[in-house]
């Protein structure tokens, strides 16, 4: 089995603001429910058998307590932030299984659920539906990759080691010396993407970075003296923001690859649709659901 595992919160974001090109303010209320619904729904005509989502239940997370910086939801559209249990919601009664995350994040849900199906001996191939950098580190060989849906582009280990410049495993020290502006914490002073892939590929992980420049030879970045003085006194933020970026894997959210099988939509889903303003995804799913005799 192939296993398809969606980023409900960056869906409902493409989405909402994707519709904002063509539809009036009025139904805006439910766009992003709408298209989230019908993307996830053209994977299930597409094929899909197997599929989970993870949503942001709330914005904040542990994390916030890490780090004040931290993304907060301030500043989200109040009619795109409406929509986030509502998604929850119809998804569940399109018959998906979808995890709200509050103490954690939609993203630790992703890699919670590719643990458990790489466990699965009956799992081919993990598909995360998602362009996201934090997800790259769940990447591993062909087995599991990354679907950059508006791309139409597939990312496997080989894939992220040239974009960026290091393996899966090294994506979280990657970004706490780098930093993420989208999570918000800014990474170490004189680190770029260029230097930082150079050194993780001699050394590995954070951890393992000698504080002397004099150990770090050939590595070939220019002021290595420099970035190891700054490493030097400032790894233990440097560490903070590795735990940042690492993602959390609780297994507890998955007993099994199987358990993400779609068996159709719940009988109250064409209720759910037309209340949403989009009547035609009812047939839709009830189709979806003939074609694999579910």
């Amino acid at each position: 089995m192939r296993v398809f595992l969606v980023d409900g919160t960056f869906e409902l974001f493409r989405q909402f603001y994707g519709a904002q090109r063509h539809r009036s303010a009025s139904s805006m209320e439910t766009a992003g429910v709408v298209g989230v619904l019908a993307s996830v729904l053209q994977l299930l005509e597409d094929g899909a058998t197997h599929i989970g989502v993870a949503t942001d239940h709330v914005i904040e997370s542990f994390r916030n307590g890490l780090w004040p910086g931290y993304k907060t939801g301030a500043g989200i559209d109040p009619v795109l932030r409406s929509q986030f249990e509502p998604l929850e919601l119809a998804l569940e009664a399109l018959g998906v299984t979808v995890w709200p995350m509050v103490e954690l994040e939609a993203d630790d849900a992703l890699a919670s659920a590719c643990a458990v199906c790489r466990d699965d001996p009956g799992c081919e191939q993990v598909v995360i539906c998602t362009p996201d950098k934090d997800l790259a580190q769940c990447v591993v060989g062909g087995e599991v990759v990354q679907l950059d849906r508006i791309r139409k582009v597939v990312v496997d280990e080989a894939a992220v080691l040239t974009k960026y410049g290091v393996p899966p495993a090294s994506i979280p020290d990657w970004l706490a010396l780098v930093g993420d502006s989208a999570d918000g914490f800014p990474g170490l002073p004189g680190w770029g993407a260029k230097s930082a892939a150079a050194v993780l590929r001699r050394f590995g992980t954070v951890e393992a970075i000698p504080d002397d420049a004099a150990g770090w030879d050939g590595v070939g970045v220019r002021s290595g003296g420099a970035l190891a003085s700054t490493l030097a006194s400032s790894r233990p933020q440097a560490l903070l923001f590795k735990r940042l970026a690492t993602l959390v894997v609780d297994r507890s959210l998955l007993g099994s690859a199987a358990d993400l099988r779609w068996t159709g939509p719940a009988a109250a889903f064409p209720d759910v649709a037309r209340a949403l303003g989009a009547p035609d995804l009812g047939p839709r799913a009830e189709r979806a659901a003939r074609d694999r005799g579910a």
